[in-house]
């Protein structure tokens, strides 16, 4: 018996507890809420906000405020420094490092070990869980998996603590056993330097029976792009001949599927989509016919959701989840056996499915752009831009845009700014493509649109090849979990990325 077929048979009860997502979803999260308040009921956030008289969804909406990161960033900051019971029992000692807010640099988002155990691995264990039963004939425990990660850091002078990416944190703690069965060696995977730690994953990893990858598909992709460089080999499977799946996610996938399909042509590679945050693992691609994820909803997570057209209001609405529908764009809000109490993480989400429930996500609570009322998101966007490569034939690597609010004509706009790994034959036709795919996915950018009176057509601006990296690189956030910002209602990240591709 091959060790696939030994983890099959040890994950096969997990897909059959899953099951139970099916048609008790509310039951669960109402579970997930008792269990999160009782463990936090005589921690000092937990006393505070009576989490002891807490009994229903209503008393714990009445009783606890929404949160922001900047609410929270006292508790958090005493926590790190080692005090025990502030939002969660104990001592917490591990910190996802991610980006920050308005007025710091960072968030430092704890990781308690309840979360760590229960949410982060769970979610892990799960996305393996489900592939091998969709997957009958896989055989990836047979080879190694290249698992990426970042950096960390100790926390202060507290012995054990660490701050850092989740993805190094996560490294840092994995279970001994798993590191038989992945690449690179720990050192490597927690290199700071990501240009060296590039070229020593590829150098580590290229002699090895690598059959599955784990990680951010842009940092992925750079990483593979270095495999078959070393190699000389044009198609990863000359490398690796039993490649066979992508645990994906950090960033939407959409941008980067053709490059990928272009590198690894074999027929039995597989992708799936996760939803890992530093704040949760949050949705699992079930169904690889369906782009939606499953909404996991027994990993000490409690959800509830704002109807983005109420965000930013002084008293918006608040769903549990049981009064969502599909359709609907909603900002995510989270309370977690990390300590995050009703916490607004930053992402929305549009649910596909209630039974069970499932969903894409959408873009970003502050990732969209509204100068003219058009409204635009990070998911129109994405289908845009998958339009016009489709029609014209582009890849497009990456991207930023953001308003042009009046040029030296009066005239407003959207300017994009592009990198393509492969450019259009025309890109006017590329422009106009993926305008008029705007205006067909958004009814208040057609209205803003229309006859060019208020929003013109919008601005293609090709980027220099390596400018995103330069310009991450330039603020100190090569590789590891980093972003690019897709959408930006100013002009603060364009103006500095036009400076650098003129330079």
């Amino acid at each position: 018996m091959s060790i696939t077929s030994i983890a099959r048979k040890f994950l096969a009860p997990r897909l059959k507890e899953l099951e139970r997502y099916v048609s008790g979803g509310v039951e669960i999260q109402a579970e997930m809420l008792k269990y999160l308040t009782q463990c936090a009921k005589d921690t000092e956030y937990g006393r505070r906000h009576i989490f002891g008289n807490i009994t229903s969804y209503d008393s714990f909406a009445a009783n606890v405020p929404l949160n922001t990161y900047d609410d929270l960033k006292e508790h958090i900051d005493r926590m790190r420094h080692g005090e025990a019971d502030v939002l969660w029992p104990g001592v917490v000692k591990w910190y996802a490092k991610s980006s920050g807010t308005t007025n710091d640099k960072s968030k430092f988002i704890p990781v308690s070990r309840e979360g760590l155990r229960h949410t982060h691995y769970q979610g892990g264990t799960d996305a393996v869980a489900i592939y091998l039963g969709n997957n009958p004939e896989s055989r990836m425990f047979d080879g190694k998996g290249l698992i990426l990660g970042g950096s960390h850091s100790p926390n202060y002078d507290l012995a054990g603590s660490l701050v850092g990416d989740l993805s190094a944190i996560l490294i840092e703690n994995i279970n001994p056993l798993v590191n038989l069965a992945r690449v690179p060696k720990k050192e490597t995977a927690l290199l700071s330097d990501f240009e060296l730690k590039r070229d020593r994953i590829a150098r580590e990893t290229l002699h090895k029976n690598v059959t599955n990858l784990s990680g951010v598909p842009s940092w992925m992709f750079s990483v593979l792009t270095r495999v078959t460089e070393l190699s000389g080999k044009k198609h990863l499977e000359e490398v690796w001949p039993n490649v066979e799946v992508f645990f994906h996610g950090g960033v939407a996938f959409t941008p980067y599927r053709k490059q990928y399909e272009q590198l690894i042509t074999s027929p039995k590679m597989h992708y799936m989509e996760t939803y890992n945050a530093s704040e949760g693992f949050f949705g699992l691609q079930n169904n690889p016919a369906d782009p939606s994820m499953l909404l996991m909803l027994d990993y000490g997570v409690f959800y509830e959701f704002i109807p983005m057209e109420e965000f930013g209001k002084d008293n918006p609405t608040v769903l549990p989840l049981e009064g969502v529908r599909t359709g609907v764009n909603y900002a995510m809000v989270i309370s977690t056996a990390c300590g995050l109490w009703r916490y607004v993480i930053g992402d929305t989400v549009r649910f596909t499915s209630t039974d069970p429930y499932k969903f894409v996500i959408t873009g970003r609570t502050k990732s969209f752009i509204n100068a003219f009322g058009e409204e635009l998101i990070v998911d129109n966007a994405e289908q845009g831009l998958a339009e016009a490569c489709r029609r014209t034939g582009a890849e497009v690597s990456e991207y930023t845009a953001a308003p042009v609010f009046m040029d030296g004509e009066a005239k407003c706009r959207h300017q994009w700014l592009i990198e393509f790994a492969k450019e259009p034959d025309d890109i006017a036709a590329f422009a106009d493509i993926l305008d008029r795919k705007l205006q067909e996915l958004n009814s208040d950018y057609e209205a803003k649109r229309r006859k060019d009176i208020t929003l013109q057509h919008l601005e293609i601006v090709k980027a220099r090849p390596e400018l995103f990296n330069d310009w991450l690189k330039s603020k100190g956030k090569l590789g590891g979990q980093h972003k690019i910002p897709r959408l930006s209602n100013n002009r603060d990240i364009m103006e500095q990325m036009l400076r650098l591709n003129n330079a």
